[in-house]
């Protein structure tokens, strides 16, 4: 099994952890100029300090990666961005870009998102292994099942920090799996706003702050945070569909429901959207779940 340890500083290290009851967090990267791909979902990512604080502190599953806006960071994450607010996560980013400091430019970060986050106590800190060098500045990436890789593992696995993430198979200590765990809100929104391609899947609007990841089938009823069990939407259509005035149907076909016209006199804009074939994610397992679809039109849709 593969882990990345990663460089972060020490604030955002401690407004996490002090942070009670987080799903998720945001690892994010100053330059939005270069994705991520060291990991696969699953796999751990880690995090260290700056020198001189040369230790291994905590870290998450690794779930995705994306380049988005500050904005949509911010919006999808908020306080687990390691931020009280949005001014503080741009004086934060833009400390490490060098850039003057802005409250309208919506540049582009990177953003490593992480479920299931821990934070060490002080006296379960890991030093970091005698083969990394003081230039490195992102992060470097270990084999957990070979020193030195297999000695971080040990110090993890034994302090039962990991316990709850991990199943184990076999005796050794590289033969583990780690159990994504459900996805927190903000990685459910930046991974189904980037299968659609940042594009509403009724109307193709590419105005990033209009549109909304949508649930199909509502969360509350145990829908999940799962890319397959949402849509992205125009943030209008995405009420209009919790409402029940709009659905998709298994076939993948919008059905816009006559109770727009009766209740309100009006839906012109939406009734041209009746009949019409939704945009499909490129990758097969991201597309509407037909078991979610079907639940929409049997219990929300209006009809």
């Amino acid at each position: 099994m593969q882990a990345f340890v990663g460089v972060t500083d020490r604030d955002w290290f401690e407004l996490l952890r002090a942070t009670p009851g987080l799903d998720e967090v945001n690892f994010w990267q100053p330059s939005g100029n270069r994705g991520f791909k060291a990991l696969l979902p699953g796999e751990l990512f880690l995090f260290k300090l700056h020198s001189p604080l040369d230790y291994i502190v905590g870290g998450g599953v690794f779930a995705y990666s994306s380049l988005i806006p500050i904005s949509l960071a911010w919006e999808s994450f908020g306080l687990s961005n390691g931020a009280r607010s949005l001014p503080e996560m741009r004086h934060r980013v833009e400390k490490y870009r060098r850039e003057a400091e802005s409250r309208t430019s919506d540049y582009t970060i990177g953003c490593i998102l992480l479920e299931q986050p821990f934070f060490l106590p002080r006296d379960a800190w890991i030093p970091i292994p005698s083969d990394w060098k003081s230039n490195i500045v992102q992060g470097k990436g270990y084999d957990l099942s070979i020193e030195p890789g297999l000695s971080i593992w040990k110090n993890l696995h034994f302090g039962s920090t990991v316990s709850n993430i991990i199943r184990e198979e076999g005796s050794r200590y590289g033969d583990t799996v780690l159990i994504l765990p459900r996805l927190g809100q903000g990685s459910f929104r930046v991974m189904v706003t980037d299968a659609y391609e940042r594009r509403c899947a009724l109307t193709s609007e590419r105005t990033l702050p209009a549109l909304d990841a949508a649930h199909i089938m509502q969360f509350s009823e145990q829908g999940g945070n799962t890319v397959s069990n949402g849509i992205l939407l125009r943030r209008d259509l995405h009420a209009l569909l919790d409402r029940g005035y709009l659905t998709i149907t298994p076939s993948m076909i919008v059905e816009v429901s006559g109770r727009i016209r009766e209740e309100f006199e009006n839906g012109k804009d939406y009734y041209r959207l009746q009949g019409s074939t939704i945009r499909l994610p490129a990758n097969p397992k991201d597309r509407p779940s037909k078991v979610s679809l079907e639940w929409h039109n049997n219990n929300v849709y209006l009809g």
